[in-house]
């Protein structure tokens, strides 16, 4: 990417320099007649990880996580259809998006070990995935995702599809547009700025953001059910804010109970939904730990 100007990058860490300038491959799998791209980091000898972004994202979100994990793992970072670089499709589905988790790993020969790290509506994807496929993961960890309990009342938010079907004149005020969804602020700002500049494509002579507008409405079998979590065999692993407005420490007891297995989590102090984002550090280091902690595959 093309640094920012020398006054306003100054106060951006080296360590995220560092990250962001490591080379990756560019790669795609066909699933269903559609290409998924995604991101790999090769280390070959290492076990696998796959990083999956939240709805609206891609696998961009990741590039300043992915190399603080390649001195213990070979990762993979993907865009889902509809998202990213990936094509998008007539309509989509649990099933789809398990389908293409799958390929992903394959196709970048993580191996049957792999841990599969994903945020908010990935991880409700990996979940559909784990239990379709339970022999190809070495574990799951879920970054602010999973079910909250019944009882637990759904924050009042704008729709999370809120900036679909714009286009900008001009880059820079699309870049000027960019928005977390849920909306929530963010201290590192240079940390939105780079995943704003990676989430614009040109579009009928302006930029548009990367991700299908029809998404939402085609949309199926997504829907999160307590026997999704009852029936989780393959190891587990948690990370969440504790300022989350979407998981809670209630959200955590009830999937304590729903789970048939107990299991390692980490509480991102001053961090919201997008904990990564909030406290890139701090999560690159609990993710270390809960992948140390988690018990080995039956």
């Amino acid at each position: 990417m093309a640094r920012w100007d020398k006054e306003e990058s100054s106060s951006i860490p080296d360590w995220f320099w560092e990250a962001v300038d490591t080379p990756a491959e560019s790669r795609t799998v066909e699933v269903d007649e559609c290409d998924v791209a995604y991101r790999l980091y090769p280390s070959p000898g290492k076990p696998g990880m796959l990083l999956i972004h939240g709805m609206n994202a891609h696998s961009r979100w990741w590039d300043f996580i992915a190399p603080q994990l390649t001195d213990q793992f070979q990762v993979a970072a993907m865009d889902l259809t509809g998202m990213g670089d990936s094509d998008y499709r007539y309509e989509y589905s649990s099933k789809t998006y398990a389908d293409e988790i799958l390929a992903v790993i394959e196709h970048a020969g993580l191996g049957a070990d792999t841990l599969v790290v994903a945020h908010s509506f990935g991880g409700y994807m990996a979940v559909k995935a784990a239990n379709l496929y339970p022999e190809k993961f070495g574990g799951l960890i879920l970054v602010d995702s999973g079910i909250r309990h019944p009882d637990e009342p759904v924050p009042d938010r704008p729709n999370m599809g809120g900036m679909q079907g714009k286009i900008y004149p001009d880059r820079d005020s699309a870049l000027m547009r960019f928005r977390l969804q849920p909306p929530q602020p963010c201290e590192n700002e240079f940390i939105l700025q780079y995943i704003a500049r990676n989430s614009l494509m040109p579009m009928d002579g302006g930029w548009a953001w990367k991700f299908d507008e029809d998404l939402l409405t085609t949309l199926t079998e997504v829907d999160r059910k307590p026997e999704d979590f009852q029936s989780l065999t393959v190891p587990l692993g948690v990370i969440f804010g504790a300022d989350s407005e979407l998981y809670s420490r209630q959200s955590l007891e009830y999937m304590q109970q729903l789970v048939p297995q107990e299991f390692p989590f980490r509480e991102i102090a001053d961090a919201q939904h997008h904990v990564f984002l909030d406290q890139p550090l701090a999560f690159v280091d609990a993710l270390k730990e809960v992948c140390q902690q988690l018990p080995p595959r039956a």
